[in-house]
């Protein structure tokens, strides 16, 4: 078979497998990771030999380096404009010290199990500290959970890879020894902290930009509004790299620059983006797999799963009770939060890009990231589904306090003050009326479930959606007439 093929074959297996998979995925304790992981361990040199693939290979190069900028930009534009500019900054601040924790602890844990020097264990500290939102997807978009943790992983996952990044970029620096006294340490934190930034930036403002003018004066089709902001990717990536800086910081760059300047863009900017990334990614992991498999049986096996263990189960929920120290959250988020903070494959991504760059004993560094991802996969995937149902049943039991937030700052801020109350016989009056009030429902989900009697008229919406309620409300009734009302809650 020659690579073409090959790769029309691997192609046609991520496409049609990830559809026919998908409604067993929705239902089952299983995700796509640990089926295409799988796949690639089947198919690889260990296993059928149907693809021979090493670290270095050229076509496992371009599809990690186009699948990594395209999650660095999509997690950027996916950010609200009021995460960025405000309210949003304090659970990311606040997630930052968790990722150097995480970074500490499995660091040490290596270099105590592993015998690793200083910058390896460094180097698989930081690899290690990054979260996945590949699998944290079906958690994300489970209903059943307060809005406010779901969004406290969502931020983490989309924004501690901006973390992690520069200290992996600084670290394969000091491993390469290629700076040297303080002009050359300038140098090469300007070309990796700045450069690429600031590329990225203006790429993405111009582009986004130029777009929003030209479908405005002539109606650009969503087809190619669509692969318009995949060129905008690569033209960040590229540029960043032509100029000497590092081009998946400028991919995250240029996507903060759409989310933050608020360009009027199409959605289909996403959705497309979105898609593609779905397939490189799904492709990602079986050539991980392939690669995995082969250069996993060089490294001591016991060792290293007992630094999975470390990287699971000790640093992450570590990291997570400092960080959530004060918040106002349930014993059950934090256990939940503590838990969701799996390694995939952004963690492969980053053991690749050291690869690439030559660092002695890399190929290592991978096989040992591997098996930590492997175990990740397999114990966050199947864990998903059920412990996603038992705290969206303990939702449904008891008050929880992190239902009262429907953004994850609103955990860090403290319990809401009182607000003004209405007797019963008030509000029977008002309802009676010329301008009766808009009634809304948004006792928590155990309070609504235990009495399921309602107001009559009233509009039953939980605590954390009610921001999405009135945008909903907004865009369908531009005039604004309901909001001419004034406004009664029914709550716990």
């Amino acid at each position: 078979m020659t690579e073409l093929v090959a790769a029309f074959a691997l192609a046609a297996v991520v496409l049609t497998v990830s559809a026919l998979a998908s409604g067993l995925v929705e239902r089952a304790p299983l995700s796509f990771p640990i089926i295409f992981l799988g796949l690639g361990f089947l198919i690889g040199e260990r296993g059928f030999g149907l693809l021979t693939l090493g670290p270095e290979d050229p076509t496992l190069e371009a599809i990690a380096i186009l699948t990594l900028a395209l999650v660095l930009f999509l997690d950027a534009v996916r950010m609200e404009a009021e995460e960025v500019r405000g309210a949003g900054l304090i659970p990311m601040l606040s997630l930052g010290p968790g990722t150097l924790i995480v970074i500490s602890v499995v660091a040490l844990g290596a270099n105590l199990l592993l015998d690793t020097s200083l910058v390896e264990s460094l180097l698989l500290g930081t690899i290690l500290a990054s979260t996945d939102p590949v699998l944290l997807r079906d958690v994300v978009r489970n209903e059943r959970l307060p809005r406010s943790v779901r969004s406290a992983l969502s931020i983490e996952a989309g924004t501690n890879d901006i973390v992690v990044l520069p200290i992996l970029l600084v670290l394969i620096a000091v491993a390469n020894a290629e700076a040297a006294g303080a002009a050359g340490w300038a140098t090469l934190l300007f070309q990796v902290l700045l450069l690429g930034p600031l590329v990225g930036f203006a790429v993405g403002a111009v582009g986004a930009w130029l777009m929003s003018k030209a479908d405005a004066a002539f109606g650009i089709s969503r087809e190619y509004q669509a692969l318009y902001g995949i060129g905008i990717v690569l033209l960040a990536y590229a540029g960043a790299q032509t100029l000497g800086g590092d081009g998946f910081l400028a991919a995250f760059a240029a996507g903060f620059a759409v989310a933050v300047l608020n360009f009027d863009m199409c959605d289909c900017f996403l959705d497309y983006g979105q898609t593609t990334t779905e397939m490189t990614m799904l492709l990602s992991f079986i050539l991980f797999g392939a690669v995995i498999s082969d250069i996993a049986l060089e490294v001591s096996l016991v060792p290293v799963l007992v630094l999975a263990v470390v990287a699971l189960f000790v640093a992450r929920p570590l990291a997570i009770g400092v960080v959530l120290r004060r918040a106002v959250v349930s014993n059950a988020a934090r256990a939940f939060i503590g838990w969701f903070g799996p390694r995939g494959l952004n963690s492969l991504l980053l053991a690749l890009l050291v690869v690439q760059n030559g660092v002695a004993n890399a190929e290592f560094l991978l096989a040992v990231t591997g098996i930590v991802v492997t175990v990740s996969v397999v114990a966050h995937g199947a864990s998903a589904t059920p412990l996603s149902t038992l705290y969206g049943r303990a939702a449904e039991r008891r008050t929880l306090h992190e239902e009262r937030e429907d953004t994850a700052a609103g955990l860090f801020e403290g319990p809401a003050g009182e607000t003004p109350r209405i007797k019963p016989e008030e509000l029977a009056g008002q309802l009676e009326g010329t301008n009766p009030p808009i009634i809304l429902d948004v006792r928590t989900r155990s309070q609504y479930e235990r009495d399921k009697a309602q107001i009559p008229g009233s509009v039953r919406v939980p605590t954390d959606h009610i921001e999405d309620w009135a945008k909903r409300t907004i865009a369908e009734n531009p005039d604004g007439e309901p909001f001419h009302r004034p406004v009664a809650a029914y709550c716990t």
